[in-house]
């Protein structure tokens, strides 16, 4: 039934009438309100979409930076190592140098002590001798005159005998005497 149909019925067809243009106008709002609601949800989803995508390239992006730091880390941690390796061998060289500065010292400090000696002992004969040139090696001693000139103190002292300063030294206050006597 339309609604011209509906106007021209009797006064007790009125009351359904009015029913049924009701549940008409409520069916319309109904489907208005079912329209809104699927709107509504089509709109959520395809916000979700594309909340998901932005999600989706956020971790990516994270993901990719953290694979170059990782990588420039590896590479930075490399050169660490490469660093350490160089730093490395130059301690070795200059503790290896070192032992060996430390043994000439050793030995020059013995050297020095044992000329040091010598000289003690010379200058307490020369001393002792009474001024009988000893220098020379002539005199009236003649414990220090070896032949040949010069003598043993001539030899010790002279600046030009550089050989001499080159050999090691083994001498000591108790053994000096036995070089005086030929």
């Amino acid at each position: 039934m339309n609604k011209t149909e509906m106007g021209s019925s009797t006064s007790g067809n009125c009351s359904s009438i009015s029913t049924t243009g009701l549940q008409n106008s409520g069916s319309e709002s109904d489907l208005r309100q079912r329209d809104l609601i699927d709107e509504r949800k089509r709109k959520r989803k395809q916000s979700n979409r594309e909340s998901a995508r932005r999600s989706r390239m956020r971790k990516q992006k994270h993901m990719d930076d953290l694979t170059a730091q990782v990588a420039h880390l590896r590479k930075e941690n490399g050169q660490i190592v490469a660093g350490i390796a160089v730093t490395t061998q130059h301690y070795v060289a200059i503790e290896a140098e070192n032992s060996i500065l430390r043994a000439q010292l050793l030995e020059l400090n013995h050297r020095l002590s044992s000329l040091n000696e010598i000289v003690d002992f010379v200058e307490s004969a020369s001393s002792s001798a009474g001024g009988f040139g000893m220098e020379t090696g002539q005199g009236g001693g003649g414990v220090i005159d070896c032949g040949g000139g010069g003598g043993f103190y001539d030899g010790v002292m002279n600046p030009l005998n550089l050989g001499f300063y080159n050999q090691p030294i083994m001498a000591s206050a108790s053994t000096a005497g036995d070089v005086f006597n030929c």
